[in-house]
Order: structure tokens, then sequence, then C-alpha cells
């Protein structure tokens, strides 16, 4: 069934606007009387029917809202190495899939890729609009965030504050079924980039309460390991 987010808790009676609106009439040709699924991007969706449809408008009545299955247990960040050309949008899509809240592009030592501060709000820009049709794609419950690119230090104190870190090391660590249980609710995990993280990169982040994990003994891309780390965190947290 057709997901449209939208930014306001609905009534009765929502009304939905701009490009979805254009969406839903012109590509989908949907028609009154049909069904569709709007998400308060919190947590919620409603089951809705299409009332009316105008040029630039959908009037949907409310049917009932339940708090959306798709959201897992575990709340995880991904804090990504920042890799060369369009590798981000790739792993912006499929962290969203997999279930990450938040993606956040990290300027690492080992970092190819240095865009100035108005290149990286334009990339920003971009892979967030990437999270939302992969949001609606994967019938996710919220939008994922993109955050802006930040220093690998200053992303480490951020992530500090808000519960566990991993820090995804070649050089080994424990394996996510030592780190992460059914228990785990908010949770950090960065991956580095092309070449990995350099040994003060990982000693600074273990001195601020990282934890360095491993994702087995085979050498991961870096558009690869986030997303096998998703997975596997997922399955070890009841959520896969």
């Amino acid at each position: 069934m057709p997901r449209f987010f939208i930014d306001y808790v609905p009534e009765e009676i929502a009304v939905i606007t701009g490009d979805d609106a254009r969406h839903i009439s012109r590509s989908l040709r949907m028609q009154p009387g049909e069904n569709l699924i709007l998400c308060d991007s919190i947590g919620t969706d409603y089951n809705a029917r299409i009332e009316r449809i105008s040029e630039n408008s959908v009037e949907v009545r409310i049917l009932e809202f339940c708090q959306s299955v798709a959201e897992p247990s575990v709340k995880v960040t991904v804090y990504q190495g920042l890799p060369k050309a369009e590798k981000m949008d790739s792993i912006v899509q499929k962290a969203v899939e997999t279930g990450a809240v938040k993606i956040v592009p990290v300027m690492t030592s080992r970092c190819v890729s240095r865009p100035d501060a108005k290149a990286a709000a334009k990339k920003t820009a971009r892979w967030q609009k990437i999270a939302l049709e992969a949001a609606k794609q994967s019938g996710r419950g919220i939008i994922p965030q993109v955050g802006p690119l930040t220093g690998f230090r200053e992303a480490v104190g951020q992530a500090a504050q808000d519960g566990e870190i991993i820090l995804f090391f070649e050089g080994g660590g424990k394996s996510i079924a030592e780190l992460v249980t059914r228990e785990t609710r908010e949770l950090a995990v960065f991956i580095g980039p092309e070449g990995g993280f350099e040994q003060a990169e990982v000693d600074f982040a273990e001195q601020n309460g990282a934890k360095i994990g491993t994702l087995g003994a085979r050498i991961l891309r870096t558009e690869t390991a986030p997303i096998a780390a998703l997975a596997a965190i997922m399955l070890a947290s009841g959520n896969m």
C-alpha cells in the first residue's frame, strides 16, 4: 500500500499537498475510495481512505492508526567515514532499509573526499532525500536523519552522550554477538572510510568509552561494512 510521510499528527481528515499529492494523482493514478498509509514521522501509521483528489491536493479520511511495526527496538546511529565518489548515496539508502535511525558522515584522517562547507551541505541535502525515499520504500515509521559532515573527535564526543559506542576496526575486536543483546536500546557504530581508521583514532574512541568490534576475518569495503554491521545488530537484538 502506498506510504506517505506528513509532518503533523492528523485528525479525522488529513490533506496531502505538494509533490506527494501530484504523485498520488498523476503517477499512481489513485482514485477516491482507495486506501493509503500516512506516517507522522514519529512512529505512528494511519490507514486512510482517499475522499477527494484535486490537481494539487488529496483529502483523506483516517480509518485507524497503530504504532509502526517497522521500527526496531534498538536505535542505531551510523557514523560513517566519508567515502569517495557516490558511495555515500548507497550507504544512506541501505542503512535506512536495514534500520538505522540516523546517519552521520564523518571526516577521518584517511578520508580522500574532503568537500568544502558548501559542497558538504549540498551533499547532505541529497542524502536526506535519499533517506526519505528509502524510508517510504522500506515501510519505515520514521524518516532517518542525515547529519552534517562532522569531524572524528566531535563525532565521538557526540556519540558518547547518546549511548553505547562500537567502533569497527579491521585490526580486530569483539564480535557483535558479544557486544549487542536484546536489551540494547541505543547504539552508535563507527565505520572507517577506504583505508580504515588510524590507530590513534581507535585509541581516542576507546579512551572515550567506545568498544572495539570486528566484522569478521574478511576485510569489507567501506560501503559494505555498515550494512553488514546493521544486519548483524538487528539479528543480535531480536529485530530480524
